[in-house]
């Protein structure tokens, strides 16, 4: 086949599929071939943790309906990577990178997944994460999992691949899929999107429903989408979209939602967009190189007529500390999600899953369990702890209404720009969207990217500008991976 997937955007590969250049069929071979050869060989990058044993079958059965009626939309026949905390209700696992559920099939499919097999999305499989979405112990690796081991960024193997959407992301910069979903609560899509030189949109709380996720905050979780390009992205977050009932987050969408984000593609977006740069505090950690390819950043965006606020500082960033909020909310999530598992299930508590592990200590224990014991030992699962209530209250009160809510009203903003991913706290326990775009790679080749945040439900204006930036000043490139640096 003279088709070249590297690369190739859902519209390409959609015109190659109505022109008859392609099947799905032999797009998913071709995937197959290229994960056989880079991801399970060679340079092992380890990023995919299962292969959907029906998608040959799905990929011909939409080829013969593209044929018959035509395409159901921009997703009929592309495939799609999933985290591994996102439940499939068919033959593959959802275990969220753990050996403790190595063996759980979910019964039913996440309500986003749903979704998009009725977009035509062809569901590749299962993608390696950070175990429990790093919160499992202090000091493991991001992108390790006991189930799949660890995910290697193919830029320079002495990056970290950010986590816990590690191999999401990473299958996505490598083409090992066409886009993929990740999860976050808090910079679980950003950072390694930052990190794997791609597009990832992490939405607002109650966009997306998060029914069928294993979860890990019941205040933070969302899914979000991860491609090569914004629009990819964009098409992919379509698909995903719908009421959900069963999710209450969803009742705060009410009159802020819409039916096609790609229709913010805008090339102009940045023309006249006021974006504030919180420079104190978040820049502390940052390179020289990393500073100077964020100011080049900024130097493009006023260029493409964006009026910079520099600095717009957020007054309360060095007040926001740890917060107990997610401790305490995993169990509590966790327990539920475990008891609506099917009647074969082995695990039904977090408790389970920590005395599996200690069961089991050289398979599953190389980092710990640290974390899952402080969360089974420290919460009584029912989210009346004094600690917790307080801390609830002083994330919303420091991140949202005296920390992003004040700043944006202060400078009179659209949208505020973070270096990497490092604006992940605040909007995370803001419930705001953000979008990570790649800006960049240091000298030794390690991805860097922008991050562009807003307030509830603002993920047009956050399209709009992201789009114009990608268009305009196109730095994304494919790793090679022939070696690794």
């Amino acid at each position: 086949m003279s088709f070249d997937i590297v690369e190739a955007t859902i519209p390409e590969i959609g015109a190659a599929l109505a022109a008859g250049d392609i099947t799905s069929r032999q797009l998913v071979l071709l995937y197959y071939e290229r994960i056989a050869e880079h991801d399970k060989n060679g340079l092992t990058i380890n990023s995919v943790l299962e292969i959907n044993p029906d998608a040959l079958f799905i990929a011909e059965a939409l080829d013969r309906e593209r044929e018959l009626l035509g395409p159901r939309g921009p997703m009929h026949g592309i495939p799609v990577l999933l985290k591994d905390n996102i439940n499939t209700g068919d033959k593959m696992h959802t275990s969220a990178g753990s050996l403790a559920l190595a063996d759980s099939f979910a019964g039913e499919d996440a309500f986003i997944v749903k979704k998009l097999r009725e977009a035509g999305a062809i569901i590749l499989g299962k993608a390696n994460m950070t175990e429990f979405a790093n919160f499992m112990t202090n000091g493991m690796p991001s992108g390790y999992s006991s189930r799949g081991g660890q995910v290697l960024n193919p830029y320079n193997i002495s990056t970290p691949t950010g986590g816990s959407s590690a191999g999401s992301a990473v299958a996505v910069a490598c083409n090992f899929c066409t886009v993929s979903v990740g999860t976050e609560t808090s910079g679980s899509i950003l950072n390694p999107g930052n990190l794997g030189s791609i597009v990832g949109i992490k939405p607002t709380v109650g966009l997306l429903s998060r029914c069928g996720i294993l979860p890990l905050s019941n205040t933070q979780d969302t899914a979000g989408p991860m491609g090569r390009t914004v629009r990819d992205a964009v098409l992919l977050l379509n698909a995903m979209l719908g009421q959900d009932d069963s999710d209450a987050a969803m009742g705060t969408n009410t009159g802020r939602i819409h039916e096609d984000y790609a229709v913010f593609l805008d090339p102009d977006g940045l023309k006249g967009a006021r974006i504030g740069i919180p420079r104190d505090y978040y820049f502390e950690e940052l390179t020289e190189e990393q500073l100077a390819l964020f100011n080049a950043s900024v130097e493009k965006m006023r260029e493409l007529g964006a009026v910079i606020i520099d600095p717009a500082d957020i007054r309360t960033a060095r007040e926001i500390k740890y917060s107990s909020v997610v401790l305490n909310e995993f169990k509590t999530s966790l327990n539920a999600y475990l008891a609506r598992l099917g009647p074969g299930a082995k695990m039904r508590t977090l408790k389970d899953i920590i005395d599996f592990n200690h069961a089991h200590p050289q398979e599953t224990l190389r980092y710990g369990q640290s974390t899952l014991i402080d969360a089974e030992y420290t919460s009584s699962g029912t989210l009346t702890e004094p600690n917790y209530l307080r801390d609830r209250a002083t994330d919303l009160r420091l991140c949202k209404e005296l920390g992003i809510d004040a700043t944006m009203k202060e400078y009179d903003l659209d949208a505020l720009l973070f270096p990497a991913d490092f604006g992940a706290r605040i909007t995370s326990r803001s419930g705001y969207p953000s979008i990570v775009v790649p800006s960049g790679y240091t000298s030794a080749g390690a991805p860097f990217g922008v991050t562009f945040s807003a307030q509830a439900y603002q993920e047009p204006l956050l399209i709009k500008l992201a789009y114009a930036y990608e268009l305009h000043y196109k730095v994304r490139k494919p790793p090679s991976l022939d070696s690794f640096v």
